[in-house]
C-alpha cells in the first residue's frame, strides 16, 4: 500500500485523526468519545495526549481522562449528559475575566497603575493571580488556555529595531565589498580583525554543556571574582578571509591599541607573509570602535609605523558602527572558538591558547594561537602634530 501526504509524519497523524474524529464522533456519546480520544492517545505513546487533544478540539485533561478510564476498566454509565451539560468555562462564566486579562498583557500597561504585576515578570501564575485580586477567580492553567485562544505564546525578544541610519550606508557597506575584492583578484590579503570577548582565567562557570559523568559535573566557583594572579584574556583576532584562517592574539594586559596593532604584526611575521610573498598591500576591516577604532589616534599610529616597518601600503575599512556582526570574523572565527569550548572551565592561559588552536570546522578552518604576555602603556595621547605627520590618506 502506497503511503501518501507524509502519513507518517506528525501532520500526517494529524490529518488522518481529524478526518477519524470528524467522522465517528457524531454518532458517540460523550464517554465514549473520551474512551475513543484516549485510545488512540495511548496507541501513540509519548506526545499523544498532546497530538490527539489538539486534533479533537479538547482539553489535554479530556484525553488523559479517557486513557485513566480504559486502563480502569469502568463499566458504561448506562446514560448520557444532555447536551450542553457540565461546568461551564470561567470565561462564559464571568464575561469580564477575559478583557481583564487581555489589558494585563498587552505592551501598553492599562488597568491598575499601582498593581506590583507592572513591575514583574508576566507568568501565568501571576496573571492568575492579579486576576484574582481583581475579583476574577481564575486558574494559571484556565489563563494559559485564554491567552492561546487570543494567539499570545511565549517569545523572547527579537533584536530587529537599528540605531539611525547613515544615508551613506548601503554605499559604504559596497564600498567595502569592492576594495575587498580588488585586494583578493591581486592576491593581496584582506583580513578582518577584532578583540573577542575577555574571558576570566581560572575555575569559572563557562556557558554551554559538555559530555560527563551522569551526576559528576565538573566543580567550578560559585562566584566570578578575577583572581589575582590569573586576570584575563584578551584574545585579538585575525581572520584572513581568502585562506579561511584565523590567528588569535591572547593578551594578559591590556586591550589597546598598541595591542592590536602587535597582534597584526605578530600575524604578519607569522604567517601573513608567508602565505603572500608577493604583496606589498594589506587591507584590514574592522568595527568603528575599540582599540582599533576609527577615531583611535594611537591604532593610526601604530599602524604607520607598522607599514614602515613591514614597506606594506595598509588600507583599513571600517564597519559603520552598529554593523559589527557583518565582520566576518564574529561569525566566521569567533562564534566557533566559543562554541568550540563551551562547557570548559578555562582554567589557564595554556588551556585558551590550546582550546583556540584545536577549533576547526567542516569547511577547513585552522586557527593558530600564541600567547603574549607583553605590558600595554593605557592613556597613550597622540598630538595633533603626531597625527598630521603621519603619512595617511583618506577614502573620499
Amino acid at each position: 500500500m502506497d503511503r501518501c501526504c507524509g502519513m507518517g509524519s506528525p501532520e500526517g497523524i494529524e490529518a488522518a485523526l481529524a478526518a477519524k474524529f470528524g467522522t465517528l464522533f457524531p454518532h458517540l456519546d460523550e464517554r465514549q468519545r473520551r474512551l475513543a480520544i484516549g485510545a488512540e492517545a495511548r496507541s501513540l505513546g509519548h506526545g499523544g495526549i498532546r497530538l490527539v487533544a489538539r486534533t479533537a478540539g479538547v482539553r489535554e485533561g479530556t484525553v488523559s481522562r479517557g486513557v485513566t478510564e480504559l486502563e480502569s476498566g469502568e463499566a458504561p454509565l448506562g446514560r448520557v449528559r444532555r447536551s450542553g451539560g457540565g461546568r461551564k468555562r470561567a470565561v462564559d462564566l464571568d464575561p469580564g475575566l477575559r478583557p481583564a486579562l487581555l489589558a494585563l498583557v498587552e505592551p501598553d500597561v492599562r488597568g491598575d497603575p499601582i498593581s506590583p504585576l507592572r513591575w514583574t515578570t508576566k507568568s501565568t501564575r501571576q496573571l492568575a493571580a492579579e486576576l484574582t485580586r481583581q475579583g476574577h477567580r481564575v486558574s494559571a492553567d484556565t489563563v494559559a488556555a485564554v491567552l492561546r485562544e487570543e494567539g499570545f505564546s511565549l517569545q523572547g525578544n527579537a533584536k530587529t529595531i537599528e540605531g539611525a541610519q547613515h544615508p551613506d550606508r548601503d554605499a559604504q557597506f559596497r564600498y567595502i565589498n569592492d576594495q575587498a575584492k580588488d585586494f583578493q583578484a591581486a592576491g593581496d590579503p584582506v583580513i578582518s580583525v577584532d578583540t573577542k570577548k575577555k574571558e576570566l582565567v581560572g575555575n569559572y562557570k563557562n556557558a554551554g554543556h559538555e559530555w560527563c559523568r551522569e551526576g559528576d559535573p565538573v566543580r567550578v566557583r560559585t562566584h566570578d571574582f578575577p583572581d589575582a594572579d590569573l586576570g584575563k584574556a584578551i584574545p585579538y583576532g585575525i581572520y584572513d578571509l581568502a585562506a579561511d584562517a584565523g590567528w588569535v592574539n591572547v593578551g594578559t594586559d591590556h586591550d589597546t591599541a598598541a595591542f592590536a596593532v602587535a597582534s597584526v604584526r605578530r600575524w604578519w611575521h607569522a604567517v601573513g607573509r608567508d602565505t603572500y610573498p608577493r604583496s606589498h598591500r594589506l587591507l584590514i576591516t574592522a568595527d568603528a570602535g575599540g582599540s582599533n577604532g576609527y577615531r583611535t589616534r594611537a591604532w593610526k599610529f601604530e599602524l604607520a609605523a607598522l607599514a614602515v616597518e613591514t614597506g606594506l601600503e595598509i588600507t583599513v575599512c571600517h564597519f559603520p558602527p552598529g554593523t559589527s556582526k557583518w565582520n566576518r570574523i564574529e561569525h566566521r572565527l569567533f562564534s566557533h572558538i566559543t562554541m568550540n569550548w563551551r562547557g570548559r572551565p578555562l582554567t589557564s592561559h595554556e588551556v585558551i591558547v590550546n582550546s583556540i588552536a584545536a577549533t576547526t570546522t567542516r569547511t577547513g578552518l585552522t586557527v593558530r594561537a600564541v600567547l603574549d604576555t607583553a605590558v600595554y602603556e593605557t592613556g597613550v595621547r597622540i598630538s595633533d602634530g603626531q597625527l598630521n605627520a603621519l603619512p595617511l590618506s583618506r577614502h573620499d
